[in-house]
């Protein structure tokens, strides 16, 4: 906190910083979509202290899944882009998260199904349960899971190749 400020002033910067960050991401994003002569409504939100964005689509999403490519690879991209044009405006590191045509609550949905059946599993067995490679925002979800159910996790390994194990009781 900074000399002179309230902790309510501070959250409602933070607030008006994070909403910056959505409107020059939405900025952004709509030039791409311009670009690629690509329909898509622009949603902004703040959630978990990130400014959340999403691409969304009244028509089938089938062109927005251009976007996402094959496992989310061209949707990470374009989050890593996104959040350089962030930075580049404001001069501040951006933890901005990007969604486009549901692809990220989807992923989310499954992940926390898996994260609380490897608890499950590390719960009954009391053996670590090591689950496959996945990226920082697919871990830090098994994370969240796993800790809802009671149970601790790590990441392990060297990226691309870096996995949860989750530890028994």
């Amino acid at each position: 906190m900074t000399e002179g400020t309230t902790p309510a002033a501070e959250g409602v910067d933070t607030l008006t910083r994070l909403e910056q960050e959505g409107e020059i991401a939405a900025d952004y994003l709509e030039g791409l979509l311009d670009i690629a002569d690509l329909d898509g409504d622009i949603d902004m939100d703040v959630e978990a202290d990130r400014a959340a964005v999403s691409i969304i689509s009244e028509s089938t999403s089938r062109d927005l899944q251009k976007l996402v490519g094959r496992d989310g690879e061209v949707l990470e991209a374009l989050q890593e882009l996104t959040r350089l044009a962030v930075h580049r405006e404001t001069g501040d590191r951006s933890r901005l998260m990007l969604d486009i045509a549901g692809f990220r609550a989807r992923k989310r949905t499954e992940l926390t199904a898996l994260g609380t059946k490897a608890a499950e599993e590390a719960k009954g067995t009391g053996q670590p349960v090591k689950l496959k490679a996945m990226t920082p925002f697919e871990r830090k979800v098994v994370h969240d899971a796993v800790a809802a159910a009671g149970l601790r996790s790590e990441s392990e390994g060297e990226e691309p190749q870096r996995c949860v194990v989750v530890l028994p009781a």
